[in-house]
């Protein structure tokens, strides 16, 4: 059996996920990268052996656990790093199963205002304009900005399905292993904050380097028809600007960062204060 540990990083859509892999994976000892397939194993095998299933009857508890905890030996099987961070939005929604399954593990989920969510994403959109991103189901969603923007954050879309499960781990019974980490806080105080997760895990602290950041990941991007979506900067650091989305749905959105209220959940955060009126602070 497989001695690796593992943890998993989830959370908002361009959050910081990608960046925050791109720092872990300097340490030796760890793996970490953009999402993997393994969520969608998971889920493709439970569908086979749950109810409705004509397999259902032919596998029980103990066969469906150990063929779930087999998804991830199989796939980091070739990995020699002690620590593997899997990333998938989907985690968020599975804590039961995950925290069964690998008992010692944390989720760490990227937050940001949902506004800047938002803007980020309208931002590569218009940055590819001879492009029809596959992150809008058609023509009529991809309209206009109001349209591409609503389509983003309904429940089972890119936006509103990570934030659903998202506040579903938030609010749920397994919060305390959680730790929410805020994209401002990361790119202006990197080094504190990593030195967070450090103590979060429960690893010992290794030395980063800040400046010299890699990661990208062109055809997976290219094949969405989203240039630069994985890309990361190599210099971590704080960028302000001014939002691209018109001020009512900048506001609208800017409504939806539950985290900045710790009332009623046991989660760790490690949050700034909300930004207003379309400026980064």
């Amino acid at each position: 059996m497989s001695t690796q540990k593992f943890h998993f990083i989830s959370g908002l859509p361009r959050s910081g996920s990608t960046l925050l892999s791109a720092i872990l994976r300097q340490n030796p000892r760890f793996h970490a990268g953009m999402s993997s397939p393994v969520s969608a194993l998971f889920n493709g095998v439970l569908a086979q052996v749950s109810a409705g299933s004509e397999f259902a009857s032919m596998v029980d508890q103990r066969q469906r656990r150990a063929l779930l905890r087999g998804l991830f030996n199989a796939y980091y099987a070739d990995h020699t790093n002690e620590v593997i961070f899997d990333t998938n939005r989907h985690w968020c929604a599975k804590l039961p199963a995950l925290l069964d399954l690998f008992p010692d593990a944390k989720v760490i989920a990227c937050v940001r205002n949902v506004a800047w969510v938002m803007d980020s994403i309208e931002r590569l959109y218009r940055a590819n304009p001879y492009e029809n991103t596959r992150l809008f189901g058609g023509n009529p969603a991809r309209s206009t900005v109001y349209s591409r923007l609503e389509g983003l954050a309904q429940h089972d879309n890119l936006v509103g399905f990570a934030w659903s499960a998202l506040r579903e781990a938030y609010f749920g019974e397994q919060a305390a292993s959680l730790l929410l980490i805020d994209y401002e806080l990361l790119t202006r105080a990197p080094r504190k904050v990593i030195g967070l997760v450090y103590d979060f895990i429960g690893e010992t602290p290794f030395e980063h380097d800040f400046d010299n950041v890699e990661y990208d990941a062109v055809d997976f991007d290219l094949q969405l028809g989203t240039p630069g979506l994985h890309k990361v900067r190599p210099t971590v650091e704080f960028q302000p600007r001014r939002a691209i989305i018109p001020p009512d749905l900048f506001d609208k959105y800017a409504q939806m960062s539950f985290w900045n209220d710790a009332n009623g959940s046991r989660a760790n955060v490690v949050s700034a204060q909300p930004a207003t009126k379309g400026t980064a602070p």
